[in-house]
């Protein structure tokens, strides 16, 4: 081999090796690779940087349940009919007393008439009856006051008073005894007449009794008959809304058929189980918040109305039942909602902005910023307050934190803020 040739291939050899070292060079800066690797403690990434804040915050226990309807109710008639008119339908809000449904009422307005014709007609015998004996409407009966008792009360006692003189005269010779035994004698069929005639006002008076109970039983069909005539408007028994209205014109109802299905939206009611060791912390009148997928970012206020008074045996949970505001209709009935129970005190806690959080095989990290170089803090994360969150290990108060370029982070890595 030449001397040129040798010389050559040790240039050759010397720009490789020089290509080389500077490739390294550049990686053991830390510049990015194509497959995205984290930077090296030499690379410099500009951060953000806020301090880590000690803050009273309010505590409150977590629990999720499903709304339900303050009120629900299903809609029935109280009588058979046809279904002539619907006055609702689903989605309608009603008051209570409005018509949801009407039946057919020409049957019952005939029953209606008939039950009239009737009591009119029981009204009259007991007329009649109260005129054999003297009686005014609402009187008390009194057989003295009958005109034939009267009539016959009178001749008796001028009988009597006759016959009590002739005793005195038969005595003294001026009257015969014949002439007494005729005047006995009339005496005794005036007592029978008198008899026979309060037997007859007694039986009128009982023909009046029967006559005034005829006329209470019409009354009271004429009352069914009425009753039965509003029950053919089938009226709402509170104000809310239809969710359900299966009954349709032409339809034959019955007390056991569903003409709709109404429900009271304001306020709506949540049931939630809450574990045994939160239980002296729980109690009627706190404070709620709930929140539903729906609205993400919307809270809704409520407080709690009910609580069990056990403890479930199974499950070692104690059901609360809250109430939540719902004026403006938003919350439905059936949506899943996560409901916060606020706590009476406060307990301080160290908050870090989210944005500072970084998730890394499925582990909460935050990066601490001393001397100029990223420290990676596994940390343990607990509940949010607006846009910062609760840690509960890992960093302390005062301490600084990244907050912008946080996955370019590793530890050790060199920053600039």
């Amino acid at each position: 081999m030449s001397f040129r040739k040798s010389a050559s291939l040790i240039l050759l050899a010397l720009s490789l090796s020089v290509l080389a070292i500077t490739v390294a060079c550049k990686r053991s800066n830390g510049a990015p690779n194509n497959n995205g690797a984290t930077p090296s403690p030499q690379t410099i990434v500009e951060v953000s940087t806020v301090p880590a804040v000690l803050r009273q915050l309010p505590r409150y226990f977590e629990a999720t349940g499903s709304l339900a309807a303050n009120e629900q109710t299903d809609v029935a008639p109280e009588t058979s009919g046809k279904v002539a008119a619907v006055g609702v339908d689903i989605g309608s809000y009603v008051k209570r007393g409005q018509m949801i449904v009407k039946l057919d009422d020409a049957d019952l307005r005939i029953r209606v008439q008939q039950a009239q014709a009737l009591l009119d007609q029981a009204k009259a015998t007991l007329r009649q009856n109260e005129a054999k004996i003297g009686l005014r409407p609402g009187q008390k009966f009194n057989p003295e006051n009958v005109p034939e008792i009267t009539a016959a009360r009178s001749a008796l006692e001028l009988a009597e008073a006759n016959l009590r003189r002739y005793e005195r005269l038969v005595e003294t010779g001026d009257v015969s005894r014949a002439a007494y035994d005729q005047q006995k004698s009339q005496r005794d069929v005036l007592s029978d007449q008198y008899q026979v005639a309060i037997h007859q006002a007694q039986q009128n008076y009982a023909a009046v009794a029967n006559a005034q109970g005829a006329v209470d039983a019409a009354q009271t069909q004429l009352a069914l008959a009425k009753r039965s005539l509003n029950y053919s408007v089938v009226a709402a028994p509170m104000s809310g809304y239809v969710s359900d209205r299966p009954a349709d014109v032409g339809e034959y109802v019955s007390p056991t058929s569903k003409v709709a299905t109404i429900v009271s939206l304001n306020p709506l009611r949540v049931r939630i189980d809450v574990p045994e060791q939160a239980i002296p912390r729980v109690r009627a009148g706190e404070s709620v918040s709930v929140t539903v997928s729906a609205y993400p970012d919307r809270n809704f206020a409520g407080h709690i109305a009910r609580v069990s008074p056990s403890v479930n045996a199974t499950s070692r949970t104690l059901t609360v039942e809250a109430e939540v505001e719902n004026s403006s209709g938003e919350l439905k009935p059936g949506q899943f909602a996560t409901v916060r129970i606020l706590l009476p005190q406060s307990e301080p806690a160290v908050l870090v902005p989210q944005r500072a959080l970084r998730q890394i095989s499925g582990a909460t990290y935050v990066f601490v910023i001393k001397n100029g170089r990223a420290e990676q803090r596994l940390v343990q994360s607990g509940q949010t307050e607006g846009d910062l969150v609760e840690i509960k290990s890992g960093v302390a108060a005062d301490e600084i934190v990244a907050t912008s370029n946080v996955d370019q982070l590793s530890d050790g890595v060199t920053v600039k803020q």
